[in-house]
């Protein structure tokens, strides 16, 4: 009753249970402790420059690094955030007063379709304009009280917000001062051989340091071109239509064109023709060469994945994950497949192989 064997089982149920619950505890705070973990893994590489600059004092690099993270990345979040909310409050009021009519909009775009497009439409049953109207005015007027909504719970759930932030800031600190022992004692403690551990361990930080940096440096720039193109050509919003292409664009090859093509296409039909064919030529020469050159070069390069598996990844995970899976995404898919190259390499040396055709 009391074997080695009969022993360890219990020790591994019991570590199983353990860990499961230490995950369970931390459940609530996850994007915390994501982020806060993305962010040690992003930002290494500078603290250990402030280490070698400070006499290897691991407190003032960690906290040093710790402000620098602030300066460039929290604080001009914090800006654009407010100034964000201000926008939507100042669009939502536009939409409750009916100053903004997305069906008027609509109509306007059909009033300019010619007849044989029309008739095409009919023909795939898709020429009963008012019922399409009729939709498109309940789809913006449950837009609008999703958005009033959506700044209510924000404006209910700050409080959450801030320890969440504080969480983050406090488990930054700790792994940028501790991560290297840290990171020796989960190499040490996986029941896997050391090559591997290293190889897996390195994958998973590869992969989400040009992630980040990719697909943040993306977003950028696609958000700040498109947001500059309507400012320059008066559309309203500017900011916020910025923001949401950034944030779109985190689904490679098609994010931005969804809010700046039907924006052109609004200008072609109601008769502002040089705006429609500026906003396109932005569209697809600008902003389009931003996605088709920096993407691969600062994600699939680094992450040694193909385009459309970088692709599939980050929509499944954006979908399962919300936002932190542009990230988790592409984490998976390369420990994926780095898992399995770590399998078929071993066949071979034991010699299991499947013979080649």
């Amino acid at each position: 009753m009391n074997s080695p064997s009969l022993q360890r089982g219990v020790f591994l149920a019991l570590l199983f249970a353990v860990t499961a619950a230490f995950c369970w505890i931390l459940t609530p705070f996850f994007g915390a402790v994501f982020w806060g973990m993305a962010l040690a893994i992003l930002f290494t590489p500078l603290y250990r420059w402030f280490l070698g600059k400070m006499g290897k004092r691991r407190t003032l690099a960690a906290l040093a690094t710790l402000g620098i993270v602030l300066v460039i990345v929290i604080l001009p979040l914090i800006m654009i955030t407010a100034s964000l909310v201000q926008d939507v409050s100042e669009i939502a009021q536009r939409v409750r007063s009916g100053d903004m009519n997305f069906a008027a909009y609509f109509q306007q775009v059909v009033n300019a379709l010619p007849k044989w497009l029309l008739g095409l439409l009919d023909r795939f049953g898709l020429g009963n304009m008012e019922a399409m109207l009729s939709k498109l005015s309940a789809g913006a007027a449950q837009a609008s009280q999703a958005i009033g909504q959506q700044a209510l719970s924000i404006g209910q759930n700050t409080f959450d917000f801030i320890v969440s932030f504080f969480v983050m800031l406090y488990l930054l600190f700790f792994l940028l001062r501790d991560g290297g022992d840290l990171s020796k004692t989960i190499r040490n403690a996986l029941p896997l051989a050391r090559p591997h551990t290293h190889y897996l361990l390195n994958k998973f930080t590869t992969v989400i340091r040009a992630t980040i940096k990719g697909n943040v440096a993306v977003a950028a720039a696609q958000g700040l071109l498109g947001g500059m193109a309507f400012a320059f050509l008066g559309v309203q919003g500017a900011l916020l239509w910025g923001v949401v292409m950034a944030f779109l664009s985190l689904l490679p090859a098609v994010g931005a064109a969804l809010i700046w093509a039907p924006v052109a296409i609004w200008f072609i039909a109601t008769g502002v023709i040089w705006k429609g064919l500026v906003l396109i030529f932005v569209g697809v020469f600008v902003i389009g060469l931003v996605d088709n050159l920096l993407r691969p070069l600062l994600v699939g390069k680094d992450t040694q994945m193909p385009d459309y598996i970088v692709l599939i990844s980050t929509i499944g995970g954006m979908a399962i994950f919300g936002i932190n899976g542009f990230v988790i995404g592409p984490v998976i898919a390369a420990l994926f497949m780095a898992v399995w190259s770590l399998f078929a390499a071993s066949n071979e040396e034991d010699g299991n192989a499947p013979p080649a055709p």
